[in-house]
């Protein structure tokens, strides 16, 4: 089986933000961003999945998946792993079975949401989101107490994760930091779903004036779903990814990341 399409993951660089400490008020930094961009698999040609990843040994990702999702039962069905010689982001990689493995597309759980292949990489993705919804218009601005307050609130209305300790959680908040909604899942972007079908139900869409919170890290995903429902302001207790950061800096959303007791990251939106 030949496999040549791995490379170690790495950072995307630094990138200037601005951070906020109790005592110390905002100042200039430079912040390393973990890189994300979309991998779109093929077997034999064909599209199967693509899927938001760091980039770093795709041809074991393309593996694993191939395997879970029952296409293949072992390596000896694999003839070769090869990136695709088209996409110079190397964000495509062809999976080639032996001639002896036959393939139910039918199958497969995931779906191709970016169907041109050629020209796949992170900012044919970010237009592709713009393509369907509008960027946020108007100045939002939320104070540093208020993006302070929203974690502790939060937890405070963990009751699963309290018992578990193994949730995820989404919460929206009112400009003001008052919570709206909080939903918990094993799976981050499944609380988000759970947040904003919450606001859908209740006609509350677009949420122009609210503030999604979530337990994790903020994706390219989260930061998708959030202006889908119109939300101006995103905030994570834990880090974005590079693809998240350009993407609110293009849809005009403000951005906060390492949300914890006394500070945070401001990546995007609101300057003094």
């Amino acid at each position: 089986m030949s496999l040549t399409a791995g490379r170690s993951a790495s950072p995307k660089g630094r990138l200037r933000i601005r951070k906020w400490s109790a005592g110390k008020g905002f100042r200039q930094a430079l912040d390393d961003l973990a890189e994300e961009e979309p991998l779109e698999i093929q077997v034999e040609t064909r599209s199967v999945s693509v899927t938001m990843r760091t980039p770093g040994h795709d041809d074991e990702l393309a593996a694993g998946f191939l395997l879970t999702e029952g296409i293949i039962r072992g390596a000896n069905e694999i003839a070769a792993i090869r990136a695709y010689p088209r996409n110079a982001q190397g964000n495509v990689i062809n999976v080639f079975l032996k001639p002896e493995v036959s393939v139910d597309f039918a199958t497969l759980t995931r779906h191709v949401f970016v169907s041109s292949s050629c020209g796949l990489c992170g900012k044919a993705s970010i237009d592709a989101v713009f393509g369907h919804f509008p960027r946020i218009r108007g100045r939002t601005r939320v104070t540093p107490e208020i993006w302070l307050s929203l974690p502790k609130t939060m937890a405070a209305q963990q009751e699963t994760f309290a018992r578990t300790g193994g949730l995820h959680a989404a919460a929206l908040f009112d400009l003001k930091g008052q919570l709206q909604v909080l939903r918990e899942d094993v799976g981050r972007h499944n609380a988000v779903d759970k947040v904003i079908g919450y606001a859908l139900h209740q006609g509350w869409l677009p949420l122009k004036e609210s503030i999604l919170l979530v337990s994790g890290r903020a994706s390219f995903e989260i930061m998708q779903k959030a202006l889908a429902a119109g939300i101006p302001a995103v905030a994570a207790v834990s880090a974005p990814s590079s693809l998240a950061v350009q993407f609110a800096r293009r849809s005009g959303q403000l951005l906060v990341g390492f949300l914890r007791e006394d500070r945070f990251n401001l990546y995007s939106g609101q300057k003094p």
